[in-house]
């Protein structure tokens, strides 16, 4: 299987080339030429793996370089039951009288939160990818975060032989827990950078570092080129997809739903990569009746699912979920041009008014054809709050802000559809990340006012019942290694300050 450009750009590229590049040399998204399918007889076979051997199974049909072996070896490793526990990924029944709410736990991982599932593996589908390519330069992962993925990526590649890892973060965009766990990230080769900005400023300069080729050449001649570990990188897309297609085949398997039968599902989205992931398990063959794209009061995503216009010129709002303060979502990219029939043109001419004036609008059949498949909606930070107790209340379960939303939009759905479908909630973080926004849900607001976040996340276990995640009870005492604060326009500068000038 061969990988294009989501822009034209005129040659193909193997699995591993795209994997390694992470983004495509005309500045495009790689995506796989033809989307690979799941015969019922494999859908059957998956109900007795192991979640690493589904997943292995799943990234077998996108990753036709690696053999099964090998990508089993990977796995493997990535879903190791002293990182994640027995079961790796919890699909919780939400409450015993209520068989039509499953929660699927994504944050059993080092981090705490839904990035570890695709960041545990890719650093060995990198170096894997690195040998496939025959590539000899050392691999600088740039990347921008609003708060997940740079932890999980500062995790999963920490002193990788051959690698460097940059993350940039909105200086004042993440929750506290989010900040320590970067900035006490040890490792040779990981440098954690503060940007004076939002997080699309930081992915804005990110995505420029990547398309500056004379920046790049110079970085070739030192002997390094970049790759990324954003989910703008394929790499990072495709373990995503399985967790989709294990829900399926779990509740299939513990006879919640037939075989065949379609569910919902939830995910709470600001880069769009996640429920993009969900969109490409329903493609191969996961039966799902309707994707249920949650956002905040940063509601771009919800606003162009209703319209047609994605428009980025409008106020950005820091909220209390604040891994979803996004307002250029990068992964929509490649759902437009899988639902245009590979338009590369038009993808072209939208993506060019989008930098050029902060918005686009497609074409009445897009549109349509998105409605068909999405539903949008978006809860503030009233909404989100009033969820967290509401879901504690019915279900006795404690969830994040970010998981909030997902539940906040799905209740509304629900209630004007009646749809009694079986439905499935991605949740992408442990409340542990958002201690004070949780407690202050639970326990009112200005709760936490006064207290310390290792006091309040103390309170939120004991009020929960749940364990403190190891990657969060120690964070206070560790030292704070990376302390940069730079503002937007020296990012390049910075980048060649760690690779070249050192």
């Amino acid at each position: 299987m061969k990988y294009v450009s989501t822009r034209g750009f005129d040659r193909k590229f193997t699995a591993s080339e795209a994997i390694v590049k992470g983004i495509a040399p005309d500045g495009g998204l790689f995506v796989p030429e033809t989307i690979p399918t799941i015969s019922a007889s494999e859908f059957a076979e998956m109900k007795d793996m192991k979640y690493y051997e589904l997943s292995a199974h799943v990234l077998s049909k996108f990753l036709e370089e690696f053999t099964l072996d090998e990508l089993l070896d990977y796995t493997s490793q990535a879903y190791d039951e002293e990182k994640w526990g027995e079961d790796t990924l919890p699909l919780v029944q939400m409450n015993e009288y209520n068989d039509r709410e499953y929660i699927l736990e994504l944050w059993h991982g080092p981090t705490s939160a839904f990035k570890d599932v695709a960041l545990q593996l890719l650093p060995h589908l990198m170096t894997a990818s690195l040998r496939k390519t025959g590539e000899t330069k050392k691999i600088c992962i740039l990347t921008a975060t609003s708060g997940d993925t740079g932890k999980a990526a500062l995790e999963g590649f920490k002193d990788l032989p051959g690698t460097e890892i940059i993350v940039f973060y909105p200086s004042d965009g993440v929750s506290e827990a989010q900040r320590l766990q970067m900035v006490t990230t040890e490792g040779k080769n990981t440098h954690v950078v503060a940007v004076k900005g939002c997080f699309d400023d930081a992915q804005t300069g990110v995505k420029t570092i990547f398309g500056n080729p004379e920046f790049n050449r110079e970085l070739n001649d030192s002997g390094i080129m970049l790759s990324s570990a954003n989910s703008i990188n394929w790499g990072r897309l495709v373990p995503q997809i399985a967790y989709y297609v294990y829900s399926y085949v779990n509740l299939w398997k513990r006879e919640k739903i037939a075989e065949g039968e379609a569910i919902n599902i939830v995910v709470p989205t600001g880069n769009f990569g996640n429920i993009l992931a969900a969109w490409y398990a329903k493609q191969m063959g996961v039966p799902v009746k309707k994707l249920i794209c949650a956002s905040n009061k940063n509601k771009v995503l919800c606003d162009f699912f209703a319209t047609g216009t994605y428009d980025r010129n409008r106020e950005f709002f820091k909220t209390n979920s604040p891994s979803m303060d996004i307002l250029i979502s990068s992964n929509l990219e490649r759902l437009l041009y899988e639902v245009t029939n590979h338009n590369a043109d038009l993808i072209k001419s939208w993506m060019a008014d989008l930098n050029g004036n902060g918005k686009y609008s497609v074409d009445p059949a897009t549109l349509k054809s998105l409605q068909k498949q999405f539903v949008g909606g978006f809860a503030d930070e009233t909404g989100i709050t009033k969820t967290i107790v509401d879901v504690y209340d019915r279900t006795d379960h404690v969830i994040d802000t970010h998981t909030s939303v997902g539940f906040n939009i799905y209740n509304r759905y629900h209630q004007r559809s009646n749809d009694e479908t079986k439905t499935v909630f991605a949740s992408t973080a442990s409340p542990f990340k958002f201690a004070p926004s949780v407690m202050d849900a639970i326990k009112g607001s200005g709760y936490c006012s006064g207290r310390s976040d290792e006091t309040v996340i103390k309170e939120l276990s004991e009020e929960s019942g749940y364990p403190i995640p190891e990657g969060i009870r120690t964070l206070t005492e560790k030292p704070i290694l990376h302390n940069t604060l730079i503002e937007k326009s020296d990012m390049q500068s910075t980048v060649a300050k760690i690779l070249i000038n050192g």
